[in-house]
């Protein structure tokens, strides 16, 4: 059987605490742990070997067999006991004999672990082991969704796959860029009987070609003529849910904002409830006229 030396397997030295321990060991396990290394044979060593030194280093009484009898601390009672038929010399013959215990590992393997659970305390006590090992919550799993701003503006179902998982989930509208929502259970799986780990969902909503948002409220951008800003008249206006025609008044000035209610963004998780959608207009300048265009500008001018 191979010796394992526990505090190694744990980077403790020998005057390490029980709570020192115990951190060693979350620390070590959470880090091995099979569910956050598949398929990795190394990995899977260590996540046992860390289990098998918590075992023995976390209860007093192996530990102090541990810490007396070295890798034969399996042994101690029949040490002690050959001890004592010996009258008080077996301590002499185990330092200076070697190993008096070779005839009671024969029923052992040699593998990397020293497998004591079965073969030292048999079946049952392995089964012990692992209900007093301590439970872990498993993996957080976090994942980015990218969705346009009219997508993030309605209520929609979309599927994630999710470590080979397929989560169908329902998207709020209103949703905003960078946002975080979780779904509780959706993560790693835990363990010893730890509760399953929780996904974490960003949102990134891309920029518009045509709207702003800022919070609930988006902005956008309408060019008129010379002659509809001078005059007065009518304009077409994109929104989320269509185009609305919107009155110009006479005189309108470059980089004049007005407000349509209620025809932003909507608002999170409040049904019926909406931002509003400012609208700036910009003037467009004519560049190439007429004589008689040119000519009317010259009178307008000179009056």
């Amino acid at each position: 059987m191979a010796y394992i030396d526990y505090y190694k397997v744990l980077g403790l030295d020998k005057n390490a605490s029980a709570d020192d321990i115990k951190k060693a060991y979350r620390k070590l396990a959470r880090k091995h742990h099979p569910d956050l290394n598949p398929n990795d044979k190394e990995a899977q060593k260590k996540f046992q070997q860390v289990n098998e030194a918590n075992e023995v280093l976390s209860d007093p009484e192996k530990r102090k067999k541990y810490d007396q009898y070295g890798e034969n601390w399996k042994h101690a009672e029949q040490f002690e006991q050959a001890q004592q038929q010996q009258g008080g010399n077996g301590q002499y013959y185990y330092e200076n004999a070697g190993n008096p215990f070779d005839g009671f590992s024969q029923g052992f393997g040699t593998e990397d672990f020293s497998d004591f659970f079965e073969n030292l305390f048999g079946a049952k006590a392995g089964n012990n082991q692992r209900s007093r090992t301590s439970q872990f919550k498993g993996q957080d799993y976090t994942t980015e969704l990218h969705l346009s701003l009219r997508d993030a503006a309605t209520t929609h179902k979309q599927t994630l796959n999710i470590n080979g998982k397929q989560i169908r989930i329902t998207i709020p509208a209103g949703v905003s860029n960078g946002q975080q929502i979780k779904l509780k259970g959706q993560g790693g799986e835990g363990m010893n009987g730890g509760a399953k780990g929780d996904l974490y969902i960003t949102f990134i909503v891309t920029e518009d070609s045509n709207f702003k948002r800022l919070n609930d409220d988006l902005n956008t951008t309408v060019e008129i003529d010379l002659y509809t800003a001078v005059l007065g008249g009518e304009t077409m206006v994109d929104t989320l849910d269509g185009k609305v025609k919107l009155k110009v008044s006479p005189g309108t000035q470059n980089d004049t904002k007005v407000r349509l209610k209620g025809k932003g963004f909507p608002v999170y998780k409040k049904e019926n409830q909406w931002g509003d959608l400012f609208v700036t207009y910009k003037v467009k300048i004519p560049t190439q006229l007429t004589p008689k265009q040119k000519e009317l500008f010259e009178e307008l001018a000179k009056s």
